[in-house]
């Protein structure tokens, strides 16, 4: 995984575990990988994995089962889209909005865009 420098890294990792539970890659109740295996598999120190867990957890994204891993909580999936769709609401349309003004972009144009992204 390529990381930005615009963001702790930990950040990135529960965002990255977050994206795969809204791709449903991982279910209510399913275990995930452990930190040691999630921390090879993006190659980043062990400690930085541990973080991302512990947010994830103290959100109530995943839940652990003490000697068994880490799991998804129920509902985690739909509380993963209120929390990113009122972020998006909240933060990215006002500048997606201002940029439309300054370049004369019409709605219409951005759904055209979306149609033809969507063939």
């Amino acid at each position: 995984m390529m990381f930005s420098n615009e963001r702790p890294i930990f950040q990135q990792m529960a965002d990255r575990l977050s994206d795969e539970i809204l791709a449903e890659t991982y279910h209510d109740d399913d275990r995930i990988p452990s930190v040691r295996e999630y921390a090879v598999m993006l190659e980043v120190n062990t400690n930085t994995a541990v973080k991302a867990y512990e947010q994830l957890a103290r959100e109530n994204i995943i839940y652990n089962k003490r000697g068994m891993g880490y799991y998804v909580t129920p509902g985690a999936r739909q509380q993963i889209l209120q929390q990113r769709r009122k972020a998006f609401i909240g933060q990215t349309l006002p500048e997606l909005f201002r940029q439309m003004r300054l370049l004369d972009i019409d709605i219409k144009d951005i759904g055209e865009a979306w149609e033809a992204s969507s063939r």
